[in-house]
């Protein structure tokens, strides 16, 4: 009798699981045909056809500064996962239109299984019902469906990071070889991605070392995986530039986000004197690199210059990345369907935060990684497809009140 009732709450949540994918996948479709790109352009163009013209990666830089395109130098200014992830579709010599339209359903897949993978995180904190309406919003959220029409890499971004908060408590709780390998991997990919993720996997490692007491041996066993996946593009760049990091456009991003003309959404607009300066780079091996600290350089001088202005500036990018930016660029930025669920989700994630349980290692790490994400990102400029690596934990958040609301509200109205 245990086992047949057993085998029924298996067979159900099985049809749950499939049913938020399917659901996810074919709301996704026509999001693609109505708003999706329809050519690879500018700095993803640029590396792809470097990866299929010469096999190689060359420098994006020269044309996100200048507009120049045949600049054959070795790229450290990107991190190249979503370049290979392009790349990867390319070798079939599907005509553009196909090609495009392949690349935008692996999206949309990839995108459907992070539903279902959300909704495995969710049934940790909640209930069964709490859990599926927290990943219906998810699945239904404006900007992800959105985002998988894009050539861009925020959705194979927010898949990775559902993926990483998977198997991170995987392997908390059981730190065997297999959830080990798989958080190692999703660890490396996700900094051979964004190389801003660096810092969140020091302070994941920090995080089970000192309040998890997690086995030493564990321990060191994720950070050498992780090192062995990030290992050959290191090697490529320690060969080809001399230089052992992923990706070297910390002080183009510091700089952008912080000049005379920057907005919380940045300003790419430089001075005679700046390009004097870049003008002056030798155009070798090394160029990125050297590029690249002129604009740390300005960066810092334009902070240390005016902290006032540029902490204002930073408190502004905050808000703007938690709810709203109340002065964006971006087309179709207030149009409802944008700016409600946004600022909803970002009100109630902050109430949930502060009614969350603060004993649970699960869910204040999730808070930890949340705010550490805010307050490094902010630092440099805040685009509204970044919030897409918020949003599923801002979501977790907003369940607590919803949650909340259940328990105190709703039950009380029925007595």
């Amino acid at each position: 009798m245990y086992l047949n009732n057993y085998q029924q709450l298996k067979n159900k949540e099985t049809y749950l699981l499939i049913f938020l994918f399917l659901f996810s996948f074919f709301i996704r479709i026509p999001s693609i045909f109505i708003f999706g790109d329809t050519n690879l352009e500018n700095e993803w163009k640029i590396l792809v056809n470097n990866l299929n013209d010469y096999g190689k990666l060359y420098s994006i830089l020269p044309y996100l500064l200048f507009k120049f395109e045949d600049f054959f130098i070795p790229n450290v200014f990107m991190p190249p996962l979503y370049a290979f992830y392009l790349y990867f579709f390319k070798v079939f010599n599907f005509s553009n239109e196909i090609y495009i339209l392949v690349v935008l359903f692996s999206q949309s897949i990839l995108s459907s299984f992070s539903v279902v993978i959300f909704y495995i995180i969710n049934k940790l904190f909640f209930s069964n019902k709490i859990s599926i309406f927290g990943t219906l919003i998810f699945s239904l959220f404006p900007l992800h469906i959105y985002a998988c029409g894009q050539i861009s890499s925020v959705t194979l971004q927010s898949f990775l990071i559902v993926v990483f908060f998977y198997f991170f408590f995987k392997t908390v709780k059981k730190d065997n070889f297999f959830n080990i390998c798989f958080l190692s991997l999703t660890s490396g990919l996700l900094i051979l991605l964004r190389g801003e993720f660096i810092a969140f996997f020091i302070l994941s490692i920090l995080y089970i070392a000192l309040f998890l007491k997690m086995n030493l041996k564990s321990i060191v066993m994720i950070i050498l995986l992780t090192i062995v996946v990030i290992s050959p593009y290191l090697m490529r760049n320690i060969m080809l530039v001399d230089t052992i990091s992923i990706t070297k456009s910390l002080g183009y991003n510091l700089w952008k986000g912080n000049n005379p003309n920057s907005t919380v959404e940045g300003n790419a607009n430089f001075d005679l004197n700046l390009r004097e300066q870049i003008n002056k780079v030798p155009k070798d091996k090394h160029y990125d690199i050297n590029v690249d600290k002129i604009f740390l350089n300005e960066g810092l001088k334009n902070i240390k210059n005016n902290p006032t202005k540029y902490f204002g500036l930073y408190l502004k990018k905050i808000f703007s990345f938690i709810f709203i930016d109340i002065n964006s660029s971006y087309p179709n930025y207030y149009h409802p369907l944008h700016y409600l669920p946004v600022l909803f989700i970002g009100i109630t994630s902050i109430i949930g935060i502060i009614l969350s349980n603060k004993n649970s290692y699960q869910m204040n790490f999730l808070i930890l990684f949340f705010i550490a994400n805010v307050t490094i990102v902010s630092v440099f400029f805040i685009l509204p497809r970044y919030s897409l690596a918020i949003i599923p934990l801002q979501i977790i958040f907003s369940n607590i009140f919803f949650e909340y609301i259940k328990n105190n509200f709703l039950k009380h109205n029925q007595a």
